[in-house]
């Protein structure tokens, strides 16, 4: 259905249907967010009142004007609109995602009430559409006055480094375990084949395997060993996930230098991957874990060193 060819009765069912729909989103920005950013929280629950108050004074105006019965009219039902998330992608919202979220939100509002009111015919429905405008038009303004107040009060500070916390402990830690695990566990094995057999081929089939099934141990290890509910760090599914993409990168990064036929050139690359592996771990824990730079280099490099020995004297012995 075109935006144009609709009549008075369905702009105004679609209008009651939409601000349902986005009282309910904003609730669910509210409830996703009340525990660890309450500022946030507080604001979608304001959002969301008044989403309800425009709600009743539709549905007022459509008993009056058309009946009791208000037909299903969704946004998806018209061209034109933009999707709204799904519920499970408001859980891994961040504070400023929800903001900038909302923010479209209202502004698509916005400009749907100003194009209803002017297709309108009925004195009270187009009043009624054209307040409704102006209203949503102020939601953007107070919303970013509310961002303001939050801000000046540290409220937004407060929640800045929270939503660091969890993207740390969520995201940094299991893909930095599993980035040093594949990084640095699979150099024995690679390099022990290496040298062992001279051989790229055979060289680079070791270091597949040992990626894959190291990156399947790891994200297993990693989904299994918190549910998250306590330690807050998250769904265990999506951190044994990225534990295990990284682990499974960390291992491939220095494997794939063997799909070279050179056996010299490729082991050059790879050793030369490796320093880099290990220089961007190295960046990692210094940036995201407080370690000092340097302390972060000695821990990983004498770790990957060592490992890298034990491969090299055990496939040349």
């Amino acid at each position: 259905m075109h935006f144009r060819d609709m009549n008075e009765s369905q702009i105004l069912a679609l209008a009651i249907t939409a601000e349902e729909e986005d009282g309910r989103i904003y609730r669910d920005y509210a409830a996703a967010l009340r525990a660890d950013f309450p500022a946030t929280a507080d604001l979608f629950t304001r959002m969301a009142d008044e989403e309800s108050n425009h709600r009743h004074r539709l549905i007022e105006v459509y008993r009056a004007r058309f009946g009791e019965h208000i037909p299903l009219l969704r946004r998806q039902d018209v061209k034109g609109f933009m999707m709204r998330p799904p519920s499970n992608w408001v859980r891994a919202l961040r504070p400023e995602q929800a903001r900038e979220e909302a923010a479209l939100m209202e502004m698509e509002a916005r400009r749907f009430y100003e194009a209803a009111a002017q297709r309108s015919t009925d004195a009270a429905v187009r009043q009624l559409l054209g307040d409704l405008a102006h209203e949503e038009q102020r939601h953007e303004a107070a919303a970013e006055s509310i961002n303001r107040e939050q801000a000046a009060a540290g409220e937004v500070d407060v929640e800045q480094a929270a939503g660091r916390r969890l993207f740390v402990l969520r995201f940094v830690q299991p893909g930095l375990a599993g980035l040093m695990d594949g990084s640095v566990s699979t150099l024995a094995p690679l390099f022990a084949a290496a040298f062992a057999t001279g051989n790229t081929a055979d060289t680079f089939k070791v270091g597949l395997a040992a990626s894959i099934g190291a990156g399947i141990s790891m994200g297993f290890a990693e989904a299994l060993s918190d549910d998250g509910k306590l330690s807050g760090r998250g769904a265990p599914w999506l951190r044994g996930f990225v534990c295990g993409l990284m682990t499974t990168i960390g291992g491939l990064g220095h494997t794939f230098p063997y799909l070279i036929g050179s056996f010299h050139l490729a082991t050059t690359i790879a050793i030369a991957v490796v320093v880099a592996e290990l220089a961007f771990i190295a960046w990692i824990r210094w940036r995201y874990m407080d370690t000092p730079l340097l302390a972060a280099t000695f821990q990983v490099v004498v770790g990957g060193v060592l490992v890298f020995l034990a491969g090299w004297l055990i496939g040349a012995g």
